[in-house]
């Protein structure tokens, strides 16, 4: 009787440590993952297409010192082009750029224009950006935004862009970029 029941102690003692170290070794399904974890995940590239060069010819420029929010040039756009795949436009007149100068030595733009296309289409541009004084001129960084209620253009009213360009002389040139 005593073997018998040494035995069963035995084989009970052994299917329990067999089920303990089964539960220990078994992988638990890993949770969803918290916001802390998704945010260190690689970003997704930006995608860009190109929608065409713009450049402008500069005038004369109004300068506003001492004004509250830094000092303030007014520069005339007197003419320009834009050439692109989807977009074969004029700059037309009136035009100008709102510049603030800012303490660091860099400025504010504040670009409004309107294209006519070859075709007669109408698009108001507006942008903001950042300019930086260089040995050559300047160079520029914008965030452009088209307008316009030609069904034809449509599509540039729905998307943002991106501007990289610079200052030599007294012409201005961008390459746009639509942020897919």
């Amino acid at each position: 009787m005593r073997v018998v029941t040494a035995l069963v102690i035995w084989l009970g003692m052994t299917t329990c440590g067999l089920s303990a170290v089964a539960q220990t070794s078994t992988r638990v399904p890993s949770a969803p993952a918290s916001r802390a974890e998704r945010a260190i995940e690689t970003p997704r590239a930006p995608v860009f297409e190109y929608l065409g060069r713009l450049s402008a010819e500069i005038g004369t420029r109004t300068v506003v010192e001492n004004a509250p929010q830094g000092m303030r040039t007014i520069v005339q756009i007197v003419g320009g082009r834009f050439e692109g795949p989807r977009l074969k436009a004029s700059v037309q007149t009136p035009a100008g750029d709102w510049i603030t100068n800012r303490a660091d030595g860099s400025y504010r733009l504040d670009v409004r224009l309107t294209l006519k296309t070859d075709d007669g289409a109408i698009i108001l541009v507006t942008y903001n950006g950042i300019g930086q004084t260089t040995d050559t001129g300047a160079s520029l960084r914008a965030a452009p935004l088209f307008e316009t209620g030609d069904s034809r253009y449509a599509w540039l009213t729905r998307l943002q862009a991106v501007a990289v360009g610079e200052r030599a002389g007294a012409t201005v040139s961008y390459d746009i970029y639509a942020l897919k």
